[in-house]
C-alpha cells in the first residue's frame, strides 16, 4: 500500500493547506480500503447531494477500479467538528477522517484514465485539497504510462473548471443531456 503524507499541497497550489479551524493539520493520501466504504459513501453524499453513486455502485467502483481509488485522510488527534469519526463495521473508531477522494477509471489499454469523482468535504473546500488529490491521480496515472486523463464537470461550477485548467485540462466539448436532460456537462482533456 503506497501513501504520502503532506504538510502542504504541491508545488504551485498557493501556498501551504490551512484549516479552516486554525488548525495546522498533517494530510496523506492513501489507496481507498474496503472499511472505508461507509464513510466514503456519505462523504460522496455530502459532496454531491444530487448525483452521489448509490452505495452498491460505489461497491463495485471500488471492486473494479480500486488501484485507482484514493482517499485524503487528515491526521489529527481531534475529529473535524460536526463530523465524527465513523464507527468501522467491527465496532472499533476508525481513528481518522477522510477529506476527499478521486476515483479514475482507466481504459482496457491502459493508454487513458477518466475521474470518476473528485470530491472534497464542503468545510475544507478552497484550502487546495481538490488540487493535492488532482495531482495525486495525475501523478500517479503518469508514472503507470497512460497518455490521457478526461473528465467531465458541471458547467455552472467555475471553481472545478478553474481547478481542471490549472491542472492543464482543456475544455474540448459542451455535451447536452450528458447525465439526463438538462444536466449538461463540460468535456475535459489532458495529455500527459
Amino acid at each position: 500500500m503506497s501513501e504520502k503524507r503532506y504538510g502542504a499541497p504541491p508545488h504551485g497550489s498557493g501556498g501551504r493547506v490551512h484549516s479552516p479551524f486554525g488548525l495546522a493539520p498533517e494530510f496523506r493520501t492513501r489507496p481507498a480500503m474496503e472499511c472505508d466504504l461507509s464513510e466514503l459513501a456519505d462523504l460522496d453524499h455530502e459532496v454531491f447531494p444530487h448525483w452521489a453513486y448509490p452505495y452498491f455502485v460505489l461497491r463495485q467502483l471500488f471492486d473494479v477500479h480500486q488501484q485507482h481509488f484514493w482517499v485524503l485522510e487528515r491526521l489529527h488527534e481531534r475529529p473535524i467538528p460536526d463530523r465524527p469519526p465513523p464507527d468501522r463495521p467491527d465496532g472499533s473508531a476508525s481513528g481518522h477522517n477522510l477529506l476527499g477522494y478521486v476515483l479514475v477509471g482507466t481504459s482496457t489499454d491502459g493508454r487513458s484514465g477518466w475521474v470518476l469523482g473528485l470530491g472534497v468535504v464542503p468545510d475544507w473546500r478552497g484550502h487546495g485539497l481538490g488540487r493535492l488529490l488532482l495531482h495525486e491521480a495525475i501523478g500517479r496515472l503518469r508514472a503507470e504510462g497512460f497518455a490521457q486523463v478526461r473528465l467531465t464537470a458541471e458547467p455552472a461550477n467555475a471553481a472545478a473548471l478553474a481547478l481542471y485548467e490549472s491542472a492543464g485540462f482543456r475544455q474540448v466539448e459542451l455535451r447536452k443531456d450528458y447525465f439526463g436532460p438538462g444536466a449538461d456537462r463540460v468535456y475535459m482533456i489532458v495529455d500527459l
